[in-house]
């Protein structure tokens, strides 16, 4: 299954959250920058609210992009242990990134909320949204913090996912709807014709809305 772009991502995947429409204490959580995209059409379609989490994928050593786990904001780590064994990733060098990432992230939730803290999800509904799941780490750091910070109940709404992470997503989540878990799966880019970067403007714009 391909995707025109992010809007069509979230358009495609209201019929699978039609039974939170307009919901009392539910709330349409997207993750920056891209999920925010796909989360901003879902909560529109169905009247919900719409705001931010934010978390942060640890990149290994001289490879930044490959993920050996994710931060939130209150610098709580998920560690893929076994892929910072194999790149023999120091615990300074964790440490240290665990420190600047949830720095970052106090960043943009002051740029994109105008202040440093996440939203308040204490006894609410929260449907957390991404355009897509590949390592599936920085989507798992969210499920956890949310948990943490007192959702009633946690649903994970992605257009595409990498098969191996389902499984995962559904032990930090009370229901994950994904349209298309392919068997072949690279890169979250993949599976979109258009995949443009999304910039924090972008984000925040969305967020005015």
């Amino acid at each position: 299954m391909f995707f025109k772009d992010r809007k069509d991502a979230g358009e495609r995947l209201v019929s699978m959250v039609e039974q939170y429409r307009g919901g009392a204490d539910t709330i349409v959580l997207g993750l920056p920058r891209g999920g925010v995209v796909v989360a901003a059409e879902i909560a529109g379609a169905l009247g919900l609210p719409l705001d931010v989490w934010v978390t942060r994928k640890i990149g290994a050593p001289l490879n930044p992009e490959l993920a050996i786990g994710s931060v939130d904001s209150d610098g709580n780590l998920l560690l893929d242990e076994n892929t910072a064994r194999l790149y023999e990733v120091s615990d300074r060098y964790i440490r240290e990134e665990v420190a600047a990432q949830t720095e970052e992230i106090k960043r943009r939730y002051q740029k994109y909320r105008g202040m440093e803290a996440p939203p308040d999800v204490s006894g609410k509904t929260v449907l957390v949204v991404d355009d897509g799941v590949a390592t599936g780490y920085t989507m798992l750091a969210a499920l956890q913090s949310v948990k943490n910070a007192g959702a009633a109940k946690i649903v994970c709404v992605v257009p595409v996912s990498s098969p191996r992470v389902i499984s995962k997503l559904k032990k930090y989540a009370d229901e994950v709807d994904c349209l298309s878990t392919p068997s072949y799966f690279g890169a979250v880019g993949e599976f979109y014709r258009n995949f443009n970067q999304v910039s924090d403007e972008d984000v925040i714009e969305y967020l005015n809305r």
